[in-house]
């Protein structure tokens, strides 16, 4: 999600820190809820994590990985997409993140853990040239 700020794109993170050592700011993300589809889950998912209400502007890729959670092996699959906000406050969002704040491109890129939420990243900013005036 990106927007023009007052130097520059921004774009908004969460920073969690639950069981791990250190803090880890990342792209909102989430779990398809039954059969919705990839843009409603992404609507539904960065309204809850964020606190934002926004519109999908275009789609940018999909990230790959596998974790596991109590002894289970789990393959997931995330489609990001590049949105721009329509209403919503940072501070209605949910417990999935500690933090939720706007980050200047070049602030985001260095505190992002994970090189593949940095290439997302990357694709929004190719993207949404010129900037979109308030993308989230």
């Amino acid at each position: 999600m990106l927007r023009e700020g007052s130097h520059g794109p921004e774009v908004v993170l969460g920073r969690r820190c639950r069981d791990r050592r250190r803090p880890i700011w990342s792209l909102p993300k989430g779990t398809p809820d039954g059969d919705e589809t990839p843009e409603a889950t992404a609507l539904r998912e960065v309204a809850e994590e964020t606190g934002l209400r926004v519109r999908v502007i275009d789609y940018l890729g999909d990230i790959h990985y596998r974790f596991v959670r109590k002894g289970v092996r789990i393959d997931k699959t995330v489609r990001y997409f590049l949105m721009e906000a329509i209403g919503g406050d940072l501070s209605d969002h949910d417990h999935e993140f500690e933090e939720i704040r706007w980050f200047g491109v070049a602030e985001a890129d260095v505190a992002m853990q994970f090189a593949t939420e940095r290439d997302i990243l990357a694709r929004a900013m190719a993207a949404s040239r010129p900037p979109v005036s308030g993308a989230v």
